[in-house]
């Protein structure tokens, strides 16, 4: 498998063609960001952990019968995947309220909530990912009616493998983000599953070991990626 071209350059991952157009390689880089990219840094071993961690979630997925884009790993920061025509919104689960559910109602950070909420947000950096709905997905063609219901099943899926994963290491999968793409005229699960894309805390403690260490200034971000990888088994070496 050949790497060619840069085809985009993300705030966390650059994404290459390869000689086979139904595959990319996607290099997971050191850099972290948030607030949209207000606040940046580069971390060592971060882009590391979060190849590996993705990888390991995405072939636990795919043994739970949840098709993604991941082919295999090609080096520490490096992946290949299956090359997805992407529809453009987040799909976000939330077991425990915590962030900007927080601030939108002016509910207690931390209830659990019964049953988990979702969300459609569309994915647009310049307007600051706003919420939308099934309505807003259908009129503006981003998806159809049943890509939007294949987006919702899957998500409540991936909730049913990872909460009981990751409760069974001690932590609370509090929420989490997926993009989902087409791929041979299906459905399948995209972009990266790792502790920059959700919130996960110590099931005793509430500690956070996710990328609001990043966001809050907590420090120690990497190290409590790898506290995560470690609790899963995920091999880092």
């Amino acid at each position: 498998m050949e790497k060619q071209r840069e085809l985009i350059t993300g705030k966390a991952k650059t994404v290459y063609a390869t000689d086979d157009p139904d595959k990319l390689i996607i290099l997971f880089r050191n850099d972290t960001s948030a607030f949209d990219g207000e606040k940046l840094e580069q971390l060592d071993r971060k882009g590391m952990v979060n190849n590996r961690f993705n990888a390991f979630i995405m072939q636990k997925l795919e043994q739970a019968g949840i098709p993604t884009h991941f082919e295999k790993l090609l080096a520490d920061d490096e992946v290949l995947v299956k090359n997805l025509d992407m529809i453009p919104v987040e799909c976000v689960i939330r077991n425990i309220a915590s962030g900007s559910i927080v601030r939108r109602l002016g509910v207690e950070d931390g209830i659990e909530l019964n049953p988990p909420t979702f969300e459609f947000f569309l994915k647009n950096d310049a307007l600051h990912d706003p919420m939308i709905n099934d309505y807003h997905i259908y009129s503006f063609k981003w998806a159809t009616e049943q890509e939007v219901a294949d987006m919702k099943e899957l998500t409540f899926k991936v909730n049913q493998v990872l909460t009981k994963l990751f409760a069974d290491a001690g932590l609370l999968l509090v929420d989490y983000k997926l993009e989902f793409g087409r791929y041979k005229g299906k459905v399948v699960l995209g972009d990266e599953f790792s502790p920059d894309g959700c919130r996960l805390w110590d099931a005793k403690t509430r500690e956070k070991l996710d990328k609001d260490r990043f966001r809050q200034g907590l420090g120690g971000v990497v190290e409590a990626y790898e506290e995560v990888a470690s609790r899963l088994g995920v091999d880092l070496n």
